[in-house]
């Protein structure tokens, strides 16, 4: 998979229920924005809060409201059960998603092994792609590279989301699928990272803050494929602070406000998570404005 993807938030209403219509909106707005796929229900959509029947109404939703296009949908089905991996991303499959990011398990701290049983057994069960998801500041774990080397093995197995923020981390992976002859898709998983990233090999980004800049994304992997270094090293250092300061908090609290700001969604954030302070409020507002994002004093 290669090009732009946006890791959806799950717009909620003040009482903590799904607001799909502007869901709805996010979505057509991705859509005209031309993003090469949306990746529902992962941990920015606050899959972890989520109930089953939440995440098989947004993820049924997107298929519907971008059914024709060139859209891709990507789910978020992965989990530290394998057995819960794999049945919910049996069920996303067989909906006709075009692939499924399942993340490294969290908290249980598997060893190499176990991760390469974890993500083979999803890939066995699925007739779709399946994006590695490798975090390990979230999930406690990472990918090695030669597991990494193994596991491109499995015809199902196409794409690693790359979310260390660890450009030689990258790189060393790429150097070894190179020196066996092997290859996988390399996203970028870290909005920072993401020009960077394209240098090394990468070849897209799974971003947050396309969800609310979806077409300066979209215009900076563009120039890159277009070979204007120029223009998109200008992108990038225009939304270099908004993408730092996106992060001032834990995802995707500040994206929420910030999209509020904008007049997308609420910002409301389902518990443990809890609304941002006034000073994270005012280190965000600050950089949006300066990156022209909004005007000052709103």
């Amino acid at each position: 998979m290669r090009g732009v993807y946006t890791a959806l938030v799950t717009p909620m209403q003040k009482d903590g229920s799904l607001d799909l219509d502007a869901y709805k909106t996010i979505l057509k707005q991705q859509l005209a924005a031309k993003v090469d796929g949306v990746v529902v229900c992962g941990t920015t959509g606050e899959s972890p809060t989520l109930d089953e029947d939440e995440k098989k109404q947004l993820i049924q939703t997107a298929l519907d409201e971008l059914r024709g296009s060139k859209v891709k949908v990507i789910a978020g089905t992965g989990s530290n059960d394998t057995a819960d991996s794999v049945s919910f991303s049996k069920w996303a499959s067989s909906k006709g998603v075009d692939g499924v990011l399942v993340v490294t398990p969290y908290y249980n701290k598997p060893s190499q092994a176990g991760l390469e049983k974890h993500f083979l057994a999803v890939a066995d069960a699925i007739s779709c792609d399946l994006i590695l998801y490798n975090v390990p500041g979230r999930t406690g774990v990472s990918i090695a590279p030669e597991t990494v080397l193994r596991l491109v093995e499995h015809k199902r197995i196409t794409t690693l989301k790359e979310a260390t923020g660890n450009i030689p981390v990258t790189s060393d992976i790429l150097e070894k699928l190179h020196r066996n002859q092997k290859s996988i898709d390399v996203l970028s998983g870290d909005d920072l990272t993401f020009l960077p990233l394209l240098s090394a090999g990468a070849v897209g980004v799974i971003s947050v803050v396309t969800n609310a800049i979806p077409k300066w994304f979209v215009e900076m992997y563009q120039a890159v494929e277009a070979n204007d270094l120029k223009r998109a090293t200008l992108l990038h250092r225009q939304f270099y602070s908004f993408c730092r300061d996106i992060f001032v908090e834990s995802n995707p609290v500040p994206i929420k406000k910030a999209m509020e700001w904008m007049g997308v969604c609420g910002p409301t954030v389902r518990a443990p998570l809890a609304p941002m302070t006034a000073a994270s409020e005012k280190i965000l507002k600050e950089t949006m404005v300066q990156c022209g994002l909004l005007k000052g004093g709103k």
